[in-house]
């Protein structure tokens, strides 16, 4: 019984896990748009402030369903 409990748990995490909502998907195409756009300008100042708001639009994005998924969490650690 036990054995049955905890394969039927971690068949539902992994299925979370593996889900990407539309909302994911939709993040990831503004924040990539916008990364596209801090690429094209010249002005490193505006470069700047287009790859943060693209990083904070995928940030909440990667925290909307709670955490349930990472593979569109950005990393946003200061070594970069």
């Amino acid at each position: 019984m036990r054995i049955a409990i905890a394969a039927v748990a971690a068949l539902g995490a992994l299925s979370l896990a593996a889900c990407e909502s539309s909302a994911d998907k939709a993040a990831e195409q503004k924040a990539d748009a916008l990364e596209a756009q801090a690429a094209a300008t010249p002005n490193e100042a505006q470069e700047n402030q287009l790859n943060a708001a693209a990083d904070a639009i995928e940030q909440q994005a990667g925290n909307a369903d709670g955490g349930a998924t990472t593979e569109n969490t950005p990393d946003t650690s200061p070594s970069k």
